[in-house]
């Protein structure tokens, strides 16, 4: 077997906005594998800034993958378990070695038979460019909406009231992300405020690491609290275990770009699950060919929450898609 990277940039169409910053574009890299004529694709989505492994040797680590692909998958994942996005596109690219024509997880999914439903994203920005996109949601028949919060949280918090007094939390669940943007003392006025508006749950309201903090909040929120960064960099089952226990969450949010792939994710879903602490599965603003593995692997988990999957419209260079949204449901097209 053979193999090889390129590095690809996505350009957004628009800069999209997070408590982080403003983003413009997205480096990403494609790694193939060949083997007796056939070929095999994953997507090595590094996210700058984010990813565990965004470090200076991140290519050097990819040039030793392709030069080792045919060492014991075992060996390769204790090598690469501090290279999660690295990990994520090898399983990708051994999968659809073995499945061929765009398969990861053949499934009811792939067959057109069955969907999957997801949240509708609305990205920061200004209060004009916020409702815009949830108009545009609306529309579209989305009963499942996330904003993107920490920026402006007055204006955020209006937005919300406003949303709340034209739909009941039976009519649309909102979710809410904070990526990090409020501290422990902002985030206890912000969780009731949020109760107050039936949110189904915010997502790492204070930064990750300040685990004591977190806990703290997780055991009397008045609003469920989802893990998102903080589960980034956590690659020992140990650990995972550790940090569930202390902090208790309602919920984890997993990125299997950020967090070991597909096997790092099963790790922490069946972590999770033993503590009856909820999940679901959230893409990391993959090309198309990552957004689609990650859409195969989300179904076989069989979780009826709405996923927050994208769809692959942020970028004007994107890789063809094999997915299309039909309303809040991702089918798969080919």
């Amino acid at each position: 077997m053979k193999a090889k990277y390129s590095r690809y940039l996505l350009e957004f169409k628009r800069p999209s906005g997070t408590s982080r910053g403003v983003l413009h574009e997205k480096e990403t890299f494609i790694l193939e594998v060949e083997n007796d004529g056939k070929k095999g694709t994953g997507e090595c989505a590094v996210f700058r800034g984010l990813s565990f492994d965004d470090r200076p040797d991140y290519e050097e680590k990819l040039q030793w993958l392709c030069e080792n692909i045919n060492r014991d998958n075992q060996y390769l994942k204790e090598q690469l378990r501090d290279f999660p996005s690295i990990w994520f596109g090898y399983e990708q690219a051994i999968l659809n070695l073995k499945h061929g024509a765009h398969l990861y997880f053949p499934s009811e999914f792939t067959e057109r038979k069955a969907a999957i439903r997801i949240n509708g994203l609305i990205w920061m920005g200004d209060v004009q460019y916020m409702e815009e996109q949830i108009r545009e949601k609306l529309e579209k028949g989305f009963h499942c909406i996330k904003l993107k919060i920490g920026v402006d949280w007055k204006s955020e918090h209006k937005i919300l009231h406003e949303l709340r007094k034209k739909f009941s939390k039976d009519k649309l669940e909102l979710r809410v992300d904070a990526n990090g943007g409020f501290s422990r003392e902002e985030a206890e006025i912000v969780l009731k405020q949020l109760a107050d508006l039936h949110i189904h749950s915010i997502e790492q309201p204070v930064k990750a690491g300040n685990w004591n903090d977190m806990a703290a909040l997780c055991a009397q929120t008045p609003t469920p609290i989802a893990l998102d960064e903080e589960l980034i960099g956590i690659t020992n089952p140990a650990e995972k275990r550790k940090l569930l226990e202390i902090i208790k969450p309602q919920y984890i949010i997993l990125k299997p770009a950020l967090v070991g792939g597909f096997a790092g994710s099963d790790e922490w879903i069946s972590l999770a699950e033993d503590k009856n602490i909820g999940w679901w599965i959230t893409s990391a603003l993959e090309s198309n060919i990552g957004l689609n593995a990650i859409a195969q692997y989300t179904f076989t988990k069989r979780n009826p929450m709405p996923q927050g999957l994208g769809t692959g419209a942020l970028f004007v260079n994107n890789f063809e898609s094999d997915l299309e949204l039909k309303n809040e449901l991702l089918w798969f097209k080919i």
